[in-house]
């Protein structure tokens, strides 16, 4: 699958997986084990027969050996809608943040389409740009490219609101320079609501390393926030800003936030497969 400057990108993520972090709602037939347990060709456990179970779940050959009846139970499957809230404020706009957010999303959106996941997306800038509901459909990738495409990050829209009501699956892709507590504490309700909860936390390389040569920096979303960094003051910033890292990332994974910083100098397709694998797999790649 070919979307535009993408193609590359999802050539190299094409055969990867999203498993979901915990079961899933039952629901539309899918990828991902459900809560409930029902007839499936792969076996789970069994459980003794009780008053109004459906007889098509007994073991016969097990009756017939034991004289006792037994439940033969396997995992559901469902899909897991996933909504990416992508910031597009206006620090976003900053060195390749807004680049490597686009292709991040693009392609973590077509690793979900592969398992029949419904995806959606919302662009939030100075207004809530774009809002396209969760949907499996052919095209659905390609249509959410474009619309990251069409979007030029400016304004500073709190992010926090758009958390209620996205799919189970929420991913918030921004550089935390806005609404985060707010922000952490809506993706907390949904975690505990029974949903998963991503942050991922664009940075870019030259916010961490700031280029020897005297500089001033603005805050792009309120021009009255200057700071001069020059040779006696980078040290400094480096300290704090780094810092401010760690306490973002500890923060988000004290509340089982599934954290990941990005750079914008990083592979995307390196960085899609440390989101998608399992916790327990992790370390072991």
């Amino acid at each position: 699958m070919a979307v535009g400057p993408y193609g590359a990108l999802l050539d190299a993520v094409r055969g990867m997986r999203w498993p979901a972090r915990r079961p899933v709602p039952g629901g539309v037939p899918g990828a991902h084990q459900a809560r409930s347990r029902g007839i499936a060709p792969e076996f789970a456990e069994y459980r003794p027969y009780r008053q109004g179970d459906d007889p098509r779940r007994i073991d016969w050959k097990l009756l017939a050996r034991s004289d006792k009846a037994f439940m033969r139970l396997a995992p559901d499957h469902a899909t897991l809608g996933t909504t990416f809230i992508v910031d597009a404020s206006a620090s976003m706009a900053f060195a390749d943040k807004w680049l490597v957010a686009k292709r991040l999303v693009v392609a973590l959106a077509a690793v979900a389409h592969a398992s029949a996941d419904p995806v959606g997306l919302v662009i939030v800038g100075p207004t809530i740009v774009r809002r396209l509901p969760p949907r499996a459909r052919g095209g659905v990738v390609a249509e959410i490219a474009r619309a990251l495409d069409a979007a030029l990050p400016d304004g500073s829209l709190p992010l926090a609101p758009t958390v209620h009501g996205s799919a189970a699956r929420c991913i918030v892709v921004t550089d935390a320079l806005g609404d985060v507590e707010a922000l952490q504490l809506a993706l907390v309700r949904h975690r505990v609501g029974g949903g998963e909860a991503h942050l991922l936390h664009v940075i870019a390389r030259e916010e961490i390393e700031p280029r020897n040569a005297p500089q001033l920096a603005v805050d792009p979303e309120d021009e009255r926030i200057e700071r001069a960094l020059v040779p006696g003051t980078r040290a400094g910033y480096r300290a704090r800003f780094g810092a401010w890292r760690a306490e973002v990332a500890s923060r988000m994974r004290a509340d089982a936030i599934a954290y990941q910083e990005v750079r914008d100098d990083a592979s995307v397709d390196s960085v899609v497969r440390r989101i998608v694998t399992p916790p327990s797999l992790v370390g072991r790649q």
